[in-house]
C-alpha cells in the first residue's frame, strides 16, 4: 500500500508542478502576440503623428496669414520680400525706419520655421493668383519646394485670396 501511495503522490506532485508555470513555448507565443499588437499600434500612432505635424503647420500658416492681414491694415501693404515674415514679430527688419512709429507686434511668438524646422517661404506679390495678395508656403516634411507635400496659401485652382484657405484644406485620411 505504501508503494501505491508513494506512486500517487509522485504523480500528483508532477501534476501540481506542471500547473504552476508556463512552458517556454507558451511564453514565446504570448511575447509574439504582444509584439505584433505593439507594432500595429506603433504604426497607427506614427501615421497620426505625421498628420498632426501637417495640421499644426496649417494652423501656424493661418496665424501668420492673419498677422499679414493685420500688417496690411496698418501699412497698406504686405511685408516686402526683404522684410519677410520676421517683421511680424520684430521691427528690426522694417525697410522704412520712419514706419517704426506705426509698427506693433503682429505676432506674440516668433515663427521663423515650420514644424519640420524649415524656414517659411514668403513672397510679397503672389505668383499664384491675384497680384495684390502674397504667397506663403511650407516645403513640407521633405523640405523641398515644389513637391506634393508642400503646404501653400494658394489653392491649386489659382483663385487665391492671399490667405490660407483653412476650410478647403484636404481632409485627414480616414476622417
Amino acid at each position: 500500500m505504501d508503494e501505491m501511495y508513494g506512486r500517487q503522490r509522485t504523480q500528483s506532485n508532477r501534476g501540481r508542478h506542471r500547473g504552476r508555470g508556463f512552458t517556454l513555448i507558451e511564453v514565446m507565443i504570448v511575447i509574439a502576440i504582444i509584439l505584433a499588437l505593439a507594432s500595429l499600434i506603433g504604426v497607427a500612432l506614427f501615421s497620426r503623428f505625421g498628420e498632426a505635424q501637417t495640421n499644426i503647420t496649417r494652423i501656424q500658416m493661418k496665424t501668420i496669414g492673419d498677422a499679414l492681414k493685420d500688417f496690411r491694415r496698418v501699412f497698406n501693404r504686405y511685408p516686402t520680400d526683404d522684410e519677410g515674415i520676421s517683421v511680424l514679430w520684430s521691427s528690426a527688419n522694417l525697410d522704412d525706419p520712419e514706419a517704426e512709429d506705426k509698427w506693433t507686434k503682429f505676432m506674440e511668438e516668433p515663427a521663423p520655421n515650420d514644424q519640420w524646422g524649415n524656414p517659411w517661404g514668403y513672397r510679397q506679390i503672389s505668383e499664384h493668383g491675384d497680384e495684390s495678395t502674397y504667397d506663403l508656403w511650407s516645403n513640407g516634411p521633405d523640405g523641398e519646394e515644389g513637391t506634393d507635400d508642400d503646404i501653400t496659401s494658394w489653392s491649386e485652382g489659382g483663385d487665391s485670396e492671399g490667405s490660407f484657405d483653412f476650410e478647403s484644406a484636404p481632409p485627414a485620411p480616414g476622417g
